[in-house]
């Protein structure tokens, strides 16, 4: 087990990426503190049951990232646990997609507030918590949109651009701390996110695809655990595409 003895912070646990990095950090051996926005007796049930099954400790934290009491509520419940944070895995996320004409203000405002302001700010709060600990690792979410571009991702792709390029500084900074940043830049993958891509735009990247399908959110759970292990301690400022050979 690559993560045994390990505590993660991951968002967005309730579905997609982040469930999946969640059920992968607990199968190999690390305890969790899986932040959602919203309680659900479904959710503590099933992460009850996988902490159970692996010897882990998950411990659910809710709060609203576009709330600053509610996150340094939840920030307060983490450090009340007194574990030693190794991981960060900031994976929360959404979109509102539409072609460059029709882009709106509001929506821009909405997807960076969420997808990136939000997050920084809960970053830099983890990021004390690691310097206590001695270092850490921190891994983002961009997209293979924020190096490529995609037709009617005008704003998502900024904004994962966004992370881009704050990845390189986070590691640049942190780096003396022994904190590796580093972030994944995923291709066309089955989740509720990529289900809202039109049929047509997905096939035309799918069709740029050397393995020539999906990809699976437990696919991507694995580079984030292998980021957030010893194994990658030389591993820092990259962007790591996984998107099945697009190009």
């Amino acid at each position: 087990m690559i993560l045994k003895g390990k505590t993660a912070v991951i968002t967005g646990c309730m579905q997609g990426i982040g469930k999946a990095t969640m059920e992968v950090f607990a199968k190999e051996g690390a305890n969790v503190f899986a932040c959602c926005q919203i309680k659900d007796e479904v959710f503590e049930q099933e992460t009850s049951r996988l902490a159970a099954e692996n010897n882990v400790e998950i411990i659910p934290v809710y709060f609203d990232f576009t709330n600053d009491e509610s996150m340094k509520a939840a920030v307060k419940l983490i450090m009340a646990a007194k574990k030693k944070i190794d991981i960060l895995a900031n994976i929360a996320g959404m979109t509102k997609d539409a072609l460059f004409p029709m882009v709106t203000r509001e929506q821009m405002q909405q997807v960076f507030n969420i997808n990136f302001f939000s997050q920084i700010v809960f970053s830099q709060y983890i990021v004390k918590l690691m310097l206590r600990g001695g270092g850490g690792s921190i891994i983002n979410t961009a997209s293979i949109t924020a190096l490529d571009g995609n037709p009617g991702q005008l704003t998502y792709g900024a904004v994962k651009a966004a992370w881009v390029s704050a990845t390189k500084t986070m590691a640049a900074e942190l780096g003396a701390s022994h904190i590796r940043v580093n972030a994944i830049a995923p291709g066309v993958i089955q989740t509720a996110m990529t289900d809202a891509v039109p049929a047509d735009i997905k096939q035309i990247i799918l069709n740029k695809t050397a393995l020539g399908h999906i990809g699976t959110p437990e696919d991507v759970a694995k580079l984030i655990a292998w980021l957030g292990s010893d194994m990658a301690s030389f591993v820092t400022g990259q962007i790591i595409r996984i998107d099945g050979g697009i190009g």
